[in-house]
Formats: C-alpha cells, structure tokens, sequence
C-alpha cells in the first residue's frame, strides 16, 4: 500500500508561531571620499586625444580630390576590386608571416 502525501493520520505536528524580536535598523550607506588621483592609462589618453580630432584627414581627402581632378591619382580599377575583395574575405589575416 502506499501512503498518502502529507502529515500521516497519527502524526503530532508543532503549529505554533514562535516570537521573533525585530531585526535592527541598517545604517545608510554613505559615499567613500579618495584623495587619492585618478589613474589614467596610456590606452585612455591615446583614447582622449583621438576623440579630440575629427576621424578623417581633411586635407588628405581634398589633395586626393584634386589629384583625381587633374588626372594626376593612379586609378586602377583592378587594384580597387583586388583590395575590396581582400577587405571583404580577410586576406591578409591568413597570409603567412
């Protein structure tokens, strides 16, 4: 036979609730006051510094503007898809050292 689930017919279960004090007030956390400097890595003022200037040359950009004006840039439509395609697929990853 198998038994049924829960307190068993002849069992004696405590159901009192027992007292419980009240627990103590946790104090507010207060900030840490440092006197002590920041740290600034090489990495961060490279990264300060780069954030400072535009992205882009914009000289180099109007002397490759004008170049190309005056027929004066090498334009090889070859080289161009050459390099695309090694941009798009990650030649140069893979080649060896």
């Amino acid at each position: 036979m198998v038994d049924s689930i829960g307190t068993k017919g002849g069992a004696v279960t405590d159901r009192r609730t027992v007292p419980v004090d009240p627990a103590a007030r946790v104090a507010a956390v207060r900030p840490v006051a440092s006197d002590a400097p920041a740290v600034r890595s090489a990495a961060a003022e490279i990264a300060v510094e780069q954030a400072a200037r535009p992205p882009v040359d914009t000289d180099r950009v109007s002397r490759i503007r004008k170049a190309i004006h005056d027929n004066k840039f090498p334009l090889s439509p070859s080289t161009i898809a050459d390099r695309l395609l090694a941009f798009k697929l990650d030649w140069k990853s893979r080649e060896p050292s």
